[in-house]
């Protein structure tokens, strides 16, 4: 190309590699959630495969940025991809709050007497489609079901994860001025964050479960509820990793005030996570 140049990058295992060990563990989660731990072994082996497949193509990276092979169009191509990447996962949790405002504008009215004079009204008079329904209709009768206040653990988690963002980009802003120190640390309480916020979680569903009934079997908000917190934590997991390998290049002292584009995706990353969460900590807990 006149005035240019086109970079065209090596073959690459790592992808179908890691289309493969997602594969795996998504068959043995189907086979946990269907058939118990009989499918935990395959579960295990894709979760270790897909972590394998990370660290190995970090390391290819890493190695190809440390050589200098990325030059000022390789740059320009990993910027429109992780653009495009990021566009791709607001997509994808926009199709699951999409389900949600669905199910709670139009569906449960719907049920309860706008349309068809009450379908569920007709079939169960006592039925009333509050949310969260949590039950089949003919259990709900009985009674709602009691849910978790947000201003507890949910609030916890959201203060940790704003703090978070707030702390990346004190780190991001020492990196660009040249004080690595402060990067470094503040990097670091950033990735102790991510952390605390994932065993808060698993903390929450604990709760869920057990005090509270919350589970893939109480209806529409239990599958809603666990499918969208339920990603978003697969995300803040993933996205914790990550600042951990930065935080290992940072302290390795890798990055410089003008080349730093690995931190700055992963930052992107998790200021996208971050707003995820807040959208989350709105419509699921709040309202």
């Amino acid at each position: 190309m006149s005035g240019g140049s086109y970079y065209v990058p090596a073959s690459s295992k790592w992808p179908a590699l890691g289309s493969l060990a997602l594969g795996i563990m998504m068959v043995g989660t189907g086979m946990v959630l269907v058939h118990g731990n009989s499918g935990a072994p395959i579960m295990v082996i894709g979760l270790v495969g897909i972590l394998a497949v990370m660290a190995l193509w970090f390391r290819d990276v890493i190695h190809e940025s440390r050589k200098g092979l990325y030059d000022d169009q390789m740059d320009r191509s990993f910027r429109w991809g992780m653009g495009w990447f990021i566009f791709s996962e607001v997509m994808f949790f926009a199709a699951f709050f999409g389900a949600l405002f669905y199910i709670r504008t139009f569906a449960l009215p719907w049920l309860d007497g706008e349309g068809a004079k009450g379908v569920a009204a007709l079939l169960w008079p006592e039925f009333t489609a509050s949310w969260p329904l949590l039950e089949p209709p003919d259990a709900a009768i009985q009674g709602p079901h009691q849910t978790f206040s947000p201003w507890h653990l949910p609030l916890v988690n959201t203060l940790i994860l704003v703090g978070s963002s707030i702390t990346l980009t004190v780190a991001h802003e020492g990196l660009k001025e040249g004080r690595r120190t402060t990067a470094r640390h503040w990097l670091t309480l950033t990735v102790l964050l991510g952390l605390c916020f994932i065993a808060i979680q698993g903390i929450e569903y604990r709760e869920a479960y057990v005090h509270y009934g919350i589970t893939l079997q109480a209806g529409i908000y239990g599958a809603t509820f666990f499918l969208l917190t339920g990603f978003h934590g697969a995300h803040v997991i993933v996205g914790t990793l990550i600042l951990i390998a930065i935080l290992a290049r940072v302290w390795k002292g890798h990055f410089s005030a003008d080349d730093h584009f690995g931190f700055e995706a992963a930052a992107w990353y998790w200021h996208f996570v971050d707003v995820v969460w807040i959208g989350l900590f709105t419509f699921v807990y709040v309202f």
